[in-house]
């Protein structure tokens, strides 16, 4: 039974859901959509009461997780659920900044997020927070991989029952690493929006809290910590660069709504902070919407082996295309090649092994500094949002293999030498 207002020991600060479009309000429930004009609801919060209660002092006197920010996040009591999601590294690159010849380069790393190695962790938590306070007693997803494994494993944590739905075709990494948990595991033979619909009607029919459905309001703002904790790592500062993947178009407008309530709020000085965006060409609908102008996007089917953010009828797109706009911010695509080069790439340089996500989003920031459109000299954050354990046969056939010697110094040193070849012919300059 669901526990009424007066039983819960209560310090909040999100006082309703609003659509985005007309503004009408509703309670704080399991809802998504308005009944107005259907659009997307949104928790707002009490500002007056986070500039009276909220320093840089009471955050980092909280636990070392997104949970430090509790009063920007909406759940009603202290009976949240905490993994140890968030305050993952932001790292200031060196090497591939060098490569790309940026003076500036951070690396936000949800690769090694808590507790199944991608961002979907923040979101996951912050929702099955909320599902526990509305009493439910089930919880679900559509999912492409990582909301799959974030939702069964901290339904695991928090004694939830659990049933996830993904596409068929997923990646064997990212269905291991949810059925380890026990759930009931749904393969549906279809893309992401045709699962998406289904889980719709199910969430209709069986009254099941679906984080990205009728909780999608609370799951949502997870993502604000991805803004909150690079302004606290770079020292209570806005960077002036953002580049982000984009599915659904969520964490990237999320991440812009975080940078603007810790100003608001008066946590950070405001300044302009540009935001761009990153898809795969094989589903790129908000990256043909702005570079063709448009205010709305032309739903695709998806084709790309980045497929956690292969989403052909993104919900947000409307709002990430405002903001980039609005932010003098880029929203580009690149290619399946461009997307295992880009994975190659960080790895190479800075030791990190992302999956085809981060390998899309590396690729457009490589593909902006070489158009011009990333200044040297800002201070850029890149998000890298998953790992590249979940998606390994994505990039199987570009890593080579391995020199099989025998037990023998001998049979070493040939094989060393071989490899030395091998690197000097790879790196000869082409004569034309």
């Amino acid at each position: 039974m669901t526990p009424t207002l007066s039983q819960l020991k209560t310090s909040a600060t999100c006082t309703a859901l609003k659509c985005k479009e007309c503004g009408a309000e509703y309670e704080l429930k399991a809802t998504h959509v308005c009944e107005m004009c259907f659009g997307p609801l949104e928790v707002v919060y009490d500002i007056s009461a986070l500039k009276r209660t909220v320093t840089r002092e009471t955050i980092q006197a909280g636990p070392n997780s997104i949970w430090r920010y509790r009063p920007f996040l909406p759940v009603l009591t202290e009976q949240y659920i905490d993994v140890g999601t968030g305050m993952t590294p932001l790292l200031k690159s060196h090497r591939l900044a060098r490569q790309l010849g940026l003076k500036n380069l951070y690396i936000k790393n949800d690769a090694v997020n808590m507790p199944t190695l991608s961002f979907k962790d923040r979101v996951v938590s912050v929702a099955l927070s909320r599902a526990r306070e509305l009493g439910f007693e089930t919880v679900s997803c559509a999912s492409t991989g990582n909301l799959a494994n974030s939702t069964a494993a901290i339904a695991a944590h928090a004694g939830l029952d659990c049933c996830v739905f993904i596409p068929a075709d997923l990646e064997a990494g990212k269905v291991i690493g949810t059925l380890i948990y026990s759930p009931t595991l749904m393969a549906v033979q279809g893309n992401y929006d045709q699962v998406n619909r289904l889980c719709s009607e199910v969430a209709n029919t069986h009254g099941w809290g679906f984080v990205n459905i009728n909780l999608r309001p609370y799951y949502s703002e997870g993502s604000k910590t991805l803004g909150y904790e690079v302004i606290e790592q770079l020292g209570w500062e806005l960077p002036d660069h953002i580049v982000a993947p984009l599915a659904s178009g969520s964490l990237f407008t999320k991440i812009y709504k975080g940078f603007q309530e810790f100003i608001e709020v008066g946590l950070v000085a405001d300044k302009p902070v540009r935001c761009s965006g990153a898809q795969a060409e094989g589903c790129s609908p908000i990256a043909k919407a702005f570079k063709e102008g448009r205010d709305f996007i032309l739903p695709v089917k998806p084709n790309t082996i980045a497929k956690s953010i292969a989403i052909g009828n993104p919900a947000d797109a409307v709002y990430a295309l405002d903001i980039a706009r609005k932010t003098n911010g880029n929203i580009e695509s690149v290619t399946d090649a461009e997307i295992v080069a880009g994975m190659k790439l960080l790895a190479e340089t800075e030791g990190i092994f992302t999956e085809t996500a981060g390998g899309t989003t590396i690729a457009v920031l490589k593909k902006l500094v070489e158009a011009g459109k990333i200044d040297p000299d800002e201070k850029t954050v890149v998000y890298i949002t998953g790992n590249g354990l979940k998606t390994q046969e994505a990039i199987q056939d570009a890593v080579g293999e391995p020199l099989t010697i025998e037990p023998k110094l001998d049979s070493f040193e040939r094989a060393l030498e071989r490899s030395r070849t091998l690197d000097r012919l790879e790196w000869q300059p082409v004569l034309v």
